[in-house]
């Protein structure tokens, strides 16, 4: 496998922003195959051409595969990647689709709450090698995951409890989003701002207050963090 190989990011809408994450990677020298299966983009029959896959959230439910068919075919399509052997991370609405594909179940807060804004996390024994302390991390989801079975645990939190997870050695999940930045939250808190009255969300100056506070100690982790699964890119093939 060339590392020249482009890293194919899946999103899924128009407005769509790679953020922090694409940033890195781009820093990095990798370049992103951008898709958006909602928008009919097609997502490629096998990964020879690509180094590892990325799936960013969205608005819309792991469980929409009955009315929305892109969500059908990404789960169809999540196995091909594993198969493959080649990385995969999923972020928030990724790593819920993971979750299903690996036969986990997908499902609200049972007391209807949510996480939108920074919220606390904590490694478990297996994730100090990704998580070497508690950290606050930025969230917006309704929904939360089981862990699937034959999947480890890497950190957990207290509203949903599940919030990261491997499975085999390159396929990763993390229940937040690693790539906000001040603008992708200027955009999400404006067009969902009727979802800051929900039970569990943080007002737009929480919001703004916690990036201050916990946004340098995220970036520090997301960059450490994908150099660590760059490495794996690198070692597969």
């Amino acid at each position: 496998m060339r590392a020249s190989q482009p890293i194919l990011v899946v999103v899924h809408q128009e407005t769509s922003n790679v953020g922090l994450v694409g940033d890195l990677l781009r820093s990095q020298g990798y370049t992103l195959d951008v898709r958006c299966p909602a928008l009919d983009q097609p997502l490629p029959t096998h990964m020879e051409d690509h180094a590892a896959a990325i799936v960013f959230g969205g608005p819309m439910s792991a469980n929409d595969s009955d009315t929305l068919p892109f969500i059908q075919a990404e789960l169809d399509w999540i196995p091909t990647v594993l198969e493959s052997g080649k990385p995969y991370l999923g972020i928030c609405l990724g790593a819920q689709l993971l979750a299903r594909v690996l036969g986990a179940t997908v499902a609200p807060h049972p007391e209807g709450m949510r996480e939108i804004g920074y919220f606390a996390i904590a490694p478990t024994a297996e994730g100090h090698v990704h998580f070497t302390q508690p950290m606050h991390v930025y969230q917006w989801h309704k929904e939360g995951f089981d862990l699937p079975s034959g999947a480890t645990l890497l950190a957990q939190g207290d509203t949903f409890a599940n919030q990261a997870f491997r499975y085999g050695q390159s396929a990763y999940g993390v229940q937040f989003h690693p790539e906000m930045t001040a603008d992708i939250m200027t955009q999400w808190t404006t067009n969902g701002a009727e979802q800051l009255t929900l039970p569990g969300a943080q007002s737009v100056a929480e919001q703004i207050r916690h990036h201050q506070a916990h946004g340098p100690a995220v970036q520090r982790w997301t960059h450490q963090f994908l150099q660590s699964w760059m490495r794996t890119v690198l070692h597969v093939g």
